[in-house]
């Protein structure tokens, strides 16, 4: 599965249950690793800059969770206490579920004891955090982070008090680390700008791998890029507000026919942290038309599986450059499909249409985030 289907058993959905403990989920994934582990072999040729190779970048190991949710592990604190974190392009607060929580989010999750942490400390400033769904209000602190290879001491990180709804009741994670821009951190230094403050990276950038739950491999890379990843060049576009990873689209077409949505321009969050493709409301009903897609009782638009092979090319154009997205190809005629589009009421800041693109889009590319020249660049996943 890629592209801009989503298939789903709806005869055999999947069950609530409770989770393993961390350390035995990560064990079974191959994910627990040594706090200072560092794979010399993760060198990068020079890809980005002018002024020489890179020296060594670190790779972050991420798991694939039904093609909704993308999290890896990092571990905090003296000694460290490890979690798996959502990495996410469209927030910047870092926060982890903690042991102030008594929500019943965190009645079945991992929790960090900042008592337990000889280098935590706190100046007990509260924040409150929400998302496209789901919300939660903490206590900022500070204390060592390790991702992968990396020390990153003095990080900023909220803790949960709590954690309201079922948004994060059956997450498969423990917290999100917010790669946005500072502006949107509530006073918080976001992990990359705390890495770039601190040099610790040979460049400052990130980059993420991610593909179908059938492919190995997945990964989100700090300092660099990993050329295996992708094929071909990659595409810049620059950054149109320092905000969320915000570029600006061109046009938009559907087998190569220009749709002209984005004649006076678009704008599109690309964002790692939404599993769907997300349009302009005003625009949704016609390309869940052109695609096949019918809405059922539910509001989901479903598609006949049958016909797949029949639905168009979608393509976007960035500062330039054409971006297909083709549609999936089932071939379990026992599955039903739905569209992995869903619409939006909320425009852009400057008022033009707002489009996310989510990972139904980035399972397909290969996408840097630079934060030295701000601007987002895309390349075909290998």
């Amino acid at each position: 599965m890629s592209s801009f289907i989503a298939l789903t058993d709806v005869s055999n959905s999947v069950p609530l249950k409770k989770f393993k403990s961390i350390r035995q989920e990560m064990k079974e994934k191959g994910l627990l690793k040594p706090i200072h582990y560092t794979d010399p072999g993760l060198k990068y040729s020079q890809t980005l800059y002018p002024n020489g190779p890179y020296a060594y970048a670190v790779n972050e190991p991420l798991v694939n969770y039904a093609d909704l949710f993308y999290y890896g592990v990092i571990s905090i604190g003296t000694p460290p206490q490890s979690f798996y974190v959502l990495f996410d392009t469209g927030s910047s607060v870092f926060w982890l579920a903690s042991t102030y929580c008594s929500s019943e989010a965190c009645t079945n999750h991992p929790l960090f004891n900042p008592s337990k942490s000889s280098t935590y400390y706190s100046r007990d400033r509260t924040f409150y955090q929400g998302y496209g769904t789901g919300s939660l209000t903490g206590v900022f602190g500070f204390d060592t982070l390790h991702i992968e290879g990396l020390t990153i001491p003095n990080q900023g990180v909220g803790l949960s008090i709590t954690e309201p709804g079922n948004t994060f009741v059956h997450a498969n994670f423990e917290g999100i680390l917010g790669l946005a821009y500072p502006s949107m951190a509530d006073g918080q230094i976001p992990v990359m700008d705390t890495m770039m403050q601190d040099n610790l990276l040979p460049a400052n950038v990130f980059a993420f791998y991610i593909k179908s739950v059938s492919q190995n491999g997945i990964e989100v890379t700090f300092g660099g890029v990993d050329q295996s990843r992708y094929t071909g060049q990659i595409y810049w576009a620059p950054v149109t507000e320092q905000l969320y990873w915000q570029i600006a689209i061109n046009g938009f077409q559907i087998n190569k026919q220009e749709t002209g949505w984005c004649r006076d321009g678009c704008q599109a969050i690309v964002d790692t942290g939404t599993s769907l493709l997300t349009c302009p409301q005003q625009y949704l009903g016609y390309l869940q038309q052109y695609i096949g897609a019918q809405a059922n009782q539910y509001g989901e638009y479903m598609i006949n599986c049958n016909n797949l092979n029949n639905m168009p090319t979608l393509s976007f154009t960035i500062n330039g450059v054409n971006f297909p997205l083709p549609p999936s190809h089932n071939e379990n005629g026992q599955y039903y499909c739905t569209s992995g589009i869903m619409g939006t009421y909320l425009p852009s800041r400057n008022g033009q249409p707002l489009w996310i693109l989510g990972d139904v889009f980035l399972r397909e590319y290969y996408t840097v985030y630079d934060r030295q020249s701000n601007q987002v660049g895309f390349a075909l996943a290998a």
